[in-house]
């Protein structure tokens, strides 16, 4: 029953998680509340780890997810069921397309999507945000108001966003440079 309630969790993510990856993490944080499989903190290393390694974030947390619930088998499920909607409407469009590209009302609904896809990415975007530099549970067991954000992570961001938008020498890097920086300094100071 497990790798049946895999597949159906991450297929319906699959199915709605429009603009890619990050898109999927607000569907990620919903099966992360109704099922129990990971927590938020499990959730902030999947999108540390996904965004380091190889491959798309969405399929790299499918598979986490899948592992961690249910072993190899459930890797595979849950891998499965996220990439599936996707092949079944790329064979879909592709078989269709061809014909109605040129429709108005085609190429309007296209054009609608964006705002989808970026509303997702967006709030994907203010999730991570909130788990890497926001603790609302430490404030709430303190009441101290510094402990409400995470000083660390706000200025290894600002270190970063410094050196990727204002520093000439920095600012055409390789992306993957900052991926490796921030993985060091997150084990340096124990992030």
């Amino acid at each position: 029953m497990i790798y049946l309630r895999l597949f159906w969790e991450f297929f319906k993510t699959g199915l709605f998680a429009v603009g890619g990856g990050m898109a999927t993490l607000p569907f990620l944080y919903d099966i992360s509340a109704r099922t129990g499989w990971f927590t938020a903190a499990q959730l902030a290393d999947m999108i540390a780890v996904s965004e380091s390694t190889p491959g798309p974030i969405g399929v790299n947390m499918a598979t986490y997810v899948g592992f961690t619930t249910a072993g190899i088998p459930g890797a595979v499920i849950a891998t499965l069921g996220l990439a599936a909607p996707e092949v079944i409407i790329i064979l879909i469009i592709a078989r269709v397309l061809a014909a109605f590209r040129q429709n108005r009302y085609v190429d309007a609904a296209f054009y609608g999507l964006r705002p989808c896809s970026l509303g997702l990415i967006a709030a994907a975007g203010a999730l991570v945000v909130k788990i890497a530099m926001l603790h609302p549970e430490r404030y709430a067991s303190t009441g101290v108001l510094t402990d409400l954000v995470d000083w660390k992570a706000v200025l290894l961001a600002a270190v970063l966003l410094v050196f990727t938008r204002a520093v000439k020498q920095t600012k055409k890097l390789h992306p993957i440079f900052f991926i490796l920086a921030s993985a060091l300094v997150g084990v340096v100071f124990s992030f």
